[in-house]
Order: C-alpha cells, then sequence, then structure tokens
C-alpha cells in the first residue's frame, strides 16, 4: 500500500507538466492587447494615452509614438536620421526607442533581434524578425501595418496578430 502511494505522489506532477508545457508551445503565436487598469495605454483618436503611473521613459516613448503616428510609410523611413518626413517599422521602433532613453542611433529590423534583454518586457518589448519589427508600448502595439485600416505607417493598434517567428526583446528595466 505505501510503495502505491509513493507512486501516485510521483504521478501527480505529471498532469501539472503537460498542462504548462502545452501553454509554452503556443506562447508567443499571437500577439493580443489584454487590458489591465493602471498597466496598459488605451487608444483614443488614433493616439495612445498611457497609463497615470507609467515610468517616464514609458511616457515619453508614448508621446514618440504619438508624434508619428500619423506619419506615411516610406522603406528606409528613419533610418538616416530619428527625425524624418516618413517612417518604416525599424524607423518607427529606433524612433521610439530613442525617446525612451534606450537607443542611440537608428537600426534596422533584424538587428533588434539582440537588442536589450531577451524576453517580454514589463512595459516596453520589441518583436523583430528579418524583415519586420514592431513593438507593444504599455500594452498597445505600435506597428506599420498587419490588417489595421489604416496601415500606411506608423499606427497604434489594439488588434491582435501573429507574432509567430519573432523575438521578443526589451530595453533593460522597462
Amino acid at each position: 500500500m505505501a510503495w502505491m502511494m509513493r507512486f501516485l505522489l510521483l504521478l501527480m506532477p505529471l498532469p501539472l507538466c503537460v498542462l504548462l508545457c502545452q501553454c509554452g508551445s503556443s506562447a508567443g503565436a499571437r500577439w493580443e492587447y489584454k487590458y489591465a487598469p493602471g498597466k496598459t495605454a488605451v487608444l483614443i483618436g488614433g493616439r495612445a494615452v498611457p497609463p497615470a503611473n507609467a515610468p517616464a521613459a514609458v511616457l515619453r516613448a508614448i508621446s514618440a509614438g504619438n508624434r508619428i503616428c500619423t506619419m506615411p510609410y516610406r522603406r528606409g523611413g528613419g533610418h538616416k536620421h530619428f527625425e524624418d518626413s516618413a517612417y518604416d517599422c525599424s524607423g518607427t521602433a529606433s524612433y521610439v526607442l530613442h525617446a525612451a532613453g534606450k537607443l542611440d542611433k537608428p537600426t534596422v529590423s533584424g538587428a533588434f533581434r539582440s537588442f536589450g534583454s531577451s524576453g517580454h518586457g514589463k512595459w516596453i518589448t520589441v518583436y523583430a524578425r528579418k524583415g519586420h519589427v514592431f513593438m507593444e508600448v504599455a500594452g498597445l502595439r505600435l506597428d506599420t501595418g498587419y490588417s489595421d485600416a489604416d496601415s500606411d505607417g506608423p499606427r497604434w493598434s489594439s488588434r491582435s496578430r501573429p507574432s509567430k517567428g519573432y523575438t521578443m526583446r526589451h530595453p533593460s528595466g522597462l
């Protein structure tokens, strides 16, 4: 009887392990907006409104995103200088991260795969792959495309998008 109890105790963690493995295998396949009071920004008229307790660097990042969120798309836009008349995906990410004090010079999308620290950030997460980058700032997506009605350049969005194949990175401390 004692051996049976030990056997059952050894088997009890197995369902939990299976459940956790299933969760991990689908993680990162899709970016989703999840509103959390005091943690996530909201969209009002296409502009991001930050939560009141956001750190100063996040407030600067959101303000920068709001400045360019009506700008047109241009391949290479924002690559030579942070200030430009149009932005592509990496120019957008570069501009916002520079405003947050986390990037010294504009960079290309593939280079963001090794930016900052690995994984999802508390306030800012960069999703990068070869050929495209988008970001999440205080829970909202800043992107230059993917199924948004007005995707001619940088825009804030709460719409979901696939994120399979992207590397998640975040600025240290954020």
